[in-house]
């Protein structure tokens, strides 16, 4: 009977240590959350850092062994760092699949794998997987409390902005094909020579990039140029826009309401509410 008491107290104990290690690590709503937190955004920007340097020719050729030490230690932390996340979590599998597991384990894969790839001829191959080590830039945005705000008005404006660039795919396209017939076909330009390169230097001018690689001749392709430049400055701000109503409101949810109730005085209630959580009272 002690026995199981003892070991039911050691797993109590055990689960209450994991909770306050879980806490810290995906919660920043206490001192040692946000400590963490910014201690790994520090960690993580100079690995980041590390890899930039690192891609520079003469830097990377004096200090070599440094690069190589400093990127192992940075690893190590970040690993450390993964299986704690993995033990602590109460859903193993949702993290481990999620967008920011995957990012952890991106992280951390192009070092270990130099262990495993060798040989000169695999040395660019090598070099190309341990750029995938800029993906720890990602890691910083579960550790800004803003970039929620951002994901979700993106994920709200995502149909929006979709159903909006088909159409303007749709018109690109179409003016695309016109400047095919005017330009490609009538007048031989050779910039238009067939509808996909004509949707191409539509895109080109309608998103205002204008490279000018081609360019038309004829009048008439120059009067659709015009429309489409016309059109280009348009499209600019309706992304923006849609991405900002959603922004506003999403902040407007998480504002704090100020009014005060007259009869309690508790403040705080929710943006829509009409009546005192506390005590009835219609606000």
């Amino acid at each position: 009977m002690f026995d199981d008491l003892s070991s039911r107290a050691e797993e109590h104990s055990s689960q209450s240590t994991r909770d306050r290690i879980w806490r810290v690590i995906f919660l920043s709503d206490t001192k040692s959350g946000k400590a963490f937190d910014i201690l790994l955004l520090w960690i993580i920007g100079m690995s980041v850092f590390v890899v930039m340097l690192e891609s520079v020719p003469t830097i990377q050729e004096h200090h070599r062994r440094l690069f190589v030490r400093l990127e192992w230690v940075f690893t190590i932390l970040f690993t450390i760092e993964y299986i704690i996340r993995i033990w602590v979590v109460r859903n193993k599998k949702a993290y481990i699949f999620s967008f920011f597991g995957v990012v952890d384990l991106l992280s951390l894969i192009p070092t270990y794998l130099t262990l495993i790839i060798a040989g000169p001829q695999y040395l660019l191959v090598v070099r190309v997987l341990r750029l995938l080590r800029v993906f720890r830039i990602l890691k910083m945005a579960r550790h800004i409390g803003e970039a929620n705000l951002l994901i979700n008005a993106f994920r709200a404006s995502f149909t929006k902005i979709t159903v909006f660039l088909f159409l303007v795919l749709a018109v690109t396209l179409i003016l695309g094909t016109m400047m095919y017939i005017v330009e490609g076909v009538i007048a031989n330009n050779p910039g238009f020579s067939s509808i996909p390169q004509s949707v191409y230097w539509g895109i080109v001018t309608i998103s205002t990039v204008g490279y000018g690689d081609v360019t038309p001749i004829t009048v008439a392709g120059k009067v659709i140029s015009t429309i489409i430049i016309l059109i280009g400055y348009g499209t600019i701000a309706v992304p923006t826009g849609i991405v900002t109503a959603e922004l506003n409101m999403n902040m407007a949810k998480i504002r704090p309401d100020k009014r005060i109730c007259r009869e309690c005085g508790h403040q705080g209630h929710d943006t829509k509410a009409r009546y005192c959580k506390m005590c009835g009272t219609e606000l």
